[in-house]
């Protein structure tokens, strides 16, 4: 009998329609050979059309799940998703600060449909409180504007993103650039330290199936963090995972489809 695979959390929301949220964030690790557990954050109606409502769990039910998993289970690294409120994102980044594992931050502000997903009220508490305990950030370019009032149209505003990012204290910030229209055929990201740059490319898929992108790309770097890779090489190996979700993406329902967490498999 062999030991148990790298351990990983996702801190996040329900998608009931599976393409997103905690349900990808356990797919994702399952796919890249992590074993996943969950703390529920919000129950949210949603499918390929949109979200219709959300229902967020109080913060004794977060802190509850939190601590039954890593007290007795233990966890390799962390990935946070949506947290809805102030008093959620203030209970995670304590609960964080407990933590010796890495922690990936996606600052979840919007759905892929534009649905709002974190009260403008909280965002103070993710710049304050949230930010600084992640050791990855990886907000896409309409996060970088909620939270730094940085306006991304180029490369170079890239890294002016990626700096305004680094002053609320993530050891690094990975900013996703996949709505940057100055890249048609290619899909770039930037993840900066403040010293260290690696720009990584990737051919854009014409393929708008593409809901659970960020929680997947999240979830990936995480589980290369569970497996003791070095920050740079577990963004590589996720851009790759989900550089071949993106583009095997599939239609579902009358919307926007999701990523197919298990394209290796197919």
């Amino acid at each position: 009998m062999t030991g148990a695979p790298p351990l990983c959390l996702t801190v996040a929301g329900s998608d009931s329609g599976g393409g997103a949220g905690i349900q990808a964030d356990l797919k994702t690790m399952l796919a890249l050979g992590v074993h996943g557990m969950s703390v529920l954050t919000a129950v949210t109606a949603q499918n390929s059309l949109g979200v219709t409502g959300v229902w967020e769990l109080p913060a004794d039910a977060v802190r509850g799940q939190y601590r039954a998993v890593v007290d007795d289970i233990g966890v390799r690294a962390v990935k946070t998703g949506m947290l809805s409120s102030a008093v959620l994102v203030e209970t995670v980044a304590d609960l964080l600060a407990t933590t010796g594992a890495p922690a990936v931050v996606d600052p979840v502000g919007v759905s892929k449909h534009g649905d709002a997903l974190l009260a403008a009220s909280a965002l103070e508490a993710v710049r304050r409180q949230l930010l600084p305990r992640a050791t990855v950030a990886t907000p896409n370019l309409d996060e970088v504007a909620q939270l730094t009032g940085v306006v991304v149209e180029s490369e170079d505003d890239m890294r002016r993103a990626a700096d305004a990012v680094l002053g609320f204290g993530p050891r690094w910030a990975l900013i996703k650039g996949g709505h940057l229209a100055a890249h048609g055929d290619e899909a770039v990201d930037l993840l900066s330290d403040g010293a260290e740059e690696l720009w990584l490319r990737a051919p854009r898929h014409d393929n708008r199936h593409t809901h659970g992108t960020g929680c997947t790309l999240a979830s990936a770097v995480a589980a290369g963090l569970a497996k003791g890779l070095a920050v740079p090489e577990a963004v590589t190996a996720a851009k790759a995972y989900v550089t071949g979700a993106i583009a095997a993406g599939f239609a579902l329902g009358g919307g926007i489809g999701p990523v197919d967490h298990a394209w290796q498999w197919r």
